[in-house]
């Protein structure tokens, strides 16, 4: 069992913007931001912990909304913490970006969906590209700079992929470069609504041999080599030549029935203290696999303000919770989706209760968070 290694803190639900992707397009949770008194037990339940935990503030909503967020950065920092935080750039003004460098911000990720100021305002509604790169660029050029080292706060750049806009990839790689950023992280949309059903790049990924990993599927084993016009035919046939793929000693498969967070010793507060294993458990919302409207119930071991982060972290439940998805016996839910158990996290049909993780993408490489 991990200890704990990273703490992921929304400091808000509210945002400026109403993005296609977004959970709050469907959301009937009230929305609020974290009070003082919140924040001040989790950094008091951040000291129990050594070495400290890395902090990310990111959740539903925009966290540069909360008034106080350089504040909680500088707070944070001072316990010895790697702090991160994830914006959509709308509000990454001077004032504040300064306050996010003198905070020693570690990464500064930026939510980019479009490489075009068409593409990106067509997912991003709201907002403008210019104006977001140009906020971005002006952080860029005021963080510290060292020999031989990176730069420092690093930038990050997330792109949420989907029909609609994965032809935009090659330019946003190049656009991150001419940001500075040195992280770049892909996922795929979760669709919320029906409208996003349409949109997603993983209809066949789920139950495509090339993902599976078991002794009864037939094995390919390729190795490092150069992707260019000579490759690129015969590798693609390759992967769709009904086989299990593991490209220089790591499996495809390998990200199937492996929770990103449990496994990596992480876990989540909402902005409410709401203390939870995990960002899809965090909130209560409602997604679509085919044609199936899927329902996930929130599940919340506790209240940070209430009860120490320690004593959430080591909760019985908690860890019997951890337990269990370290070993996945899930029903495969996300690949089979054949009964009605499949349409929420309650139970399913190995006998197992609520919270079920079958039907999670998170634990099957689909959808990915920094």
């Amino acid at each position: 069992m991990h200890p704990l290694t990273k703490l992921y803190i929304e400091p808000t639900s509210q945002c400026n913007l109403a993005c296609r992707t977004c959970l709050r397009n469907v959301w009937d949770e009230p929305s609020g931001s974290m009070g003082d008194a919140t924040f001040a037990r989790l950094l008091e339940g951040l000291r129990a912990f050594t070495p400290a935990p890395t902090v990310f503030f990111g959740g539903l909503g925009e966290p540069l909304a909360h008034p106080h967020i350089v504040e909680m950065v500088t707070q944070v920092k001072a316990l010895g913490s790697p702090v991160e935080l994830i914006t959509n750039g709308t509000l990454l003004t001077e004032e504040v970006s300064r306050g996010l460098i003198a905070a020693r911000l570690d990464v500064l990720w930026v939510s980019i969906d479009g490489a075009t100021p068409e593409s990106y305002a067509d997912v991003r509604l709201g907002a403008a590209l210019p104006e977001v790169i140009a906020n971005v660029a002006r952080f860029r050029d005021l963080r510290r700079t060292w020999i031989f080292q990176l730069p420092t706060p690093e930038i990050g750049i997330a792109f949420v992929a989907m029909k609609r806009n994965i032809a935009d990839l090659p330019a946003l790689l190049r656009l991150a470069g001419r940001l500075g950023a040195s992280r770049f992280l892909v996922t795929n949309v979760l669709p919320y609504t029906a409208e996003l059903r349409g949109e997603v790049l993983y209809a066949r990924a789920l139950t495509d041999i090339a993902y599976l990993s078991s002794r009864w599927v037939p094995r390919l084993s390729l190795p490092k080599m150069d992707v260019n016009e000579v490759t690129r035919g015969p590798l693609y046939q390759a992967l769709r030549s009904g086989r299990n793929v593991t490209f220089a000693g790591s499996n495809l498969g390998g990200a199937n029935d492996r929770c990103p967070f449990v496994e990596s010793g992480a876990a989540a507060v909402a902005w409410d203290g709401g203390f939870s294993p995990c960002l899809p458990l965090l909130h209560s919302h409602v997604s679509f696999a085919d044609e199936h409207e899927c329902f996930f119930r929130r599940w919340i071991v506790g209240n940070a303000a209430d009860r120490g982060l320690s004593a959430l972290w080591n909760a019985p439940e908690h860890v019997a919770f951890r337990e269990r998805v370290q070993t996945f016996d899930f029903s495969p839910c996300a690949v089979c989706g054949g009964c009605d158990l499949s349409q929420s996290n309650e139970e399913d049909c190995y006998g197992n209760t609520f919270p079920t993780c079958g039907s999670c993408l998170w634990a099957q490489g689909v959808i990915r968070c920094p």
